[in-house]
């Protein structure tokens, strides 16, 4: 999931997160990270379900 991040680089990524933010903005940037993911994921299974639409209404097409 982190790539080759070791567990000290990611101690210390949690750290600055900590200094830059401070303790109470982290659950509200943890909650808008989660909805725009949430956004993110759902406009991806849009876009294959309108592909996958379209390439089944153009194999109809095809039969005819």
């Amino acid at each position: 999931m982190f790539g080759n991040l070791g567990t000290g680089e990611i101690i210390l990524i949690v750290l600055v997160v900590l200094i830059l933010f401070g303790a109470k903005k982290i659950p509200e940037l943890a909650q808008g990270l989660g909805k725009g993911m949430k956004e993110f994921k759902k406009a991806i299974r849009e876009v294959e379900e309108d592909i996958k639409s379209v390439d089944d209404d153009k194999k109809d097409n095809d039969k005819n």
